[in-house]
């Protein structure tokens, strides 16, 4: 059993489909299928079962799957305190940030962060809080901005920010003069959304399914920037951190009654190992964060 077969292997098995998979690691697809066959040769089972263009893992492959990636980080952990003998000329920081604070928040830090260490290397991964647990978990990431009501029991955290959640309306809305409004009267609203697995929608959603009102969604996506144009051009109203709007003169925002405080944390495996780039950065985080 070699190491670039158990990376070939977790990939596989992360993917389910090894056209995608050999994508994501750059290499032909041939080259994967057979460090595969020959893995299922040298343990003397099949790691996935392949019907009808399907791949899914078998038991074996399951139990695989939990050492692999168990091997493979103590690998990668291996190289990085072996990197930081050499000091902080090296290393990399994979960290998981909602889009909001990821665009609003986070740019200057991280900026002036690569001040101090120019020779680190950042990895970005914008998802929603709870794609970030999910990612931390698997270690796909070694820090993430998380909702700090809602820590998994497997993960250490700090918090760092407290920003209100507002409506978000174009001048001229029925809203934009009001100092207030309740969930209900936004349900009600046509509504410009992220997609599922986000703060913002998630609790719009619970909102319209506790008052029973169904609600009427005219645009998903992602893009801050979409959903800001589409506010202002009367497509819908949507739910921002009053960060996103405060110096928009296109945009009022507007706060719910009763209001929303989103208490946001940095975040870690629990007794994963940190690095010394993961460690200053979420040092210099934490100086950033007292200073304000």
């Amino acid at each position: 059993m070699e190491f670039r077969q158990l990376e070939y292997f977790t990939e596989v098995a992360k993917q389910l489909n090894f056209t995608k998979a050999a994508e994501q690691l750059c290499i032909a697809q041939s080259a994967i299928s057979k460090s595969i066959k020959k893995l299922e040769e040298d343990l003397g089972v099949l790691l996935f079962n392949r019907i009808d263009k399907k791949v899914m893992l078998t038991a074996e492959g399951e139990v695989l799957l939990r050492h692999a990636r168990r091997i493979l980080e103590q690998v990668r952990h291996a190289r990085e305190e072996i990197e930081e003998m050499r000091g902080l000329e090296k290393g990399e920081v994979r960290i998981g940030l909602p889009s909001m604070v990821g665009s609003y928040y986070f740019p200057n830090i991280i900026l002036d962060f690569k001040k101090r260490y120019p020779h680190l290397q950042f990895k970005l991964y914008e998802q929603g809080t709870m794609k970030v647990q999910r990612m931390l978990s698997n270690g796909d990431i070694d820090m993430g901005v998380i909702i700090q009501d809602t820590i998994a029991d497997d993960l250490e955290a700090v918090p760092f920010l407290e920003e209100e959640m507002c409506v978000c309306v174009p001048k001229g809305h029925l809203f934009a003069e009001r100092a207030s409004v309740t969930y209900e009267e936004v349900a009600r609203e046509p509504l410009v959304l992220f997609q599922e697995g986000y703060f913002q929608r998630e609790l719009i959603v619970e909102a319209g399914h506790k008052a029973g009102i169904p609600l009427a969604v005219q645009f998903e996506t992602n893009q801050i920037s979409l959903l800001k144009s589409l506010v202002v051009r009367g497509s819908g109203i949507t739910l921002f951190l009053n960060m996103v709007v405060a110096n928009d003169p296109d945009l009022v925002a507007v706060s719910l009654q009763p209001p929303v405080y989103l208490k946001l944390a940095i975040a870690w495996k629990k007794h994963a190992y940190l690095s010394i780039a993961n460690q200053e950065f979420l040092s210099f985080l934490m100086e950033r964060t007292a200073a304000r």
